[in-house]
């Protein structure tokens, strides 16, 4: 039994391996959605498999995305919304995600959320925050989830959303911030999404609790 007849058996990651080595060998790469109906398997099975192939260099890096708004409509919605309804959608969005990587996520994938929890020494804070859940997104198996979250990060970034802060480097804030996201990767790790699910959206809501207490002061 050759490499695509155990992958269409089982969809196990050793044999969606072989699979894909058997196909790169005879004519390279269909798209994405071709390859994993080819080879009989769920998307995030083959994105995880093309992941190890990229990360033991058998295969070229993925391009990078294009952004996910122009210019012109990530203005037109950063004019319409507000930094509540911002983690208003941030709480809709991510906690999902995390459960999604918690079954999903490679073990390198892992790897990288569980480092990216905690904020590397002279690290920027707020670009390792956005590193870490973007980790998360990544791992969570499902483009549109992720292109939702991109979207929806990318808009929260505009400058007209920015929250004026007393001190945005606050040692206390960013080491209360990796207990919560140490909590978050570690329920990952253990594959654990229910409790993946939770410490992402406890996060979430103390931030949540942040923004409105400096937007609604009092």
């Amino acid at each position: 039994m050759d490499g695509l007849a155990r992958s269409k058996r089982s969809g196990d990651l050793t044999s969606i391996l072989e699979a894909l080595r058997g196909v790169k060998d005879q004519n390279g790469f269909a798209s994405e959605r071709a390859l994993a109906d080819q080879l009989n398997v769920k998307r995030h099975q083959l994105r995880r498999a093309l992941q190890v192939m990229r990360d033991s260099g058998e295969i070229e890096p993925s391009k990078t995305r294009r952004k996910a708004l122009d210019e012109r409509q990530g203005r037109l919605l950063a004019r319409d919304t507000n930094p509540i309804e911002v983690i208003e959608m941030r709480l809709a969005i991510e906690p999902f995600l995390a459960r999604l990587a918690a079954l999903r996520a490679s073990p390198m994938e892992i790897s990288r959320i569980v480092k990216a929890a905690t904020t590397a020494e002279r690290a920027d804070p707020g670009a390792a925050d956005l590193a870490f859940h973007k980790s998360i997104a990544a791992s969570a198996g499902n483009n549109l989830a992720e292109g939702l979250y991109a979207v929806l990060r990318q808009v929260g970034s505009d400058t007209r959303l920015k929250l004026q802060r007393s001190n945005p480097s606050c040692p206390i804030r960013t080491r209360q911030r990796d207990i919560e996201h140490r909590a978050i990767a570690d329920c990952i790790a253990a594959r654990d999404p229910d409790g993946a699910e939770q410490a992402m959206r406890a996060h979430l809501s103390a931030v949540q609790k942040l923004v409105v207490d400096r937007m609604l002061p009092g």
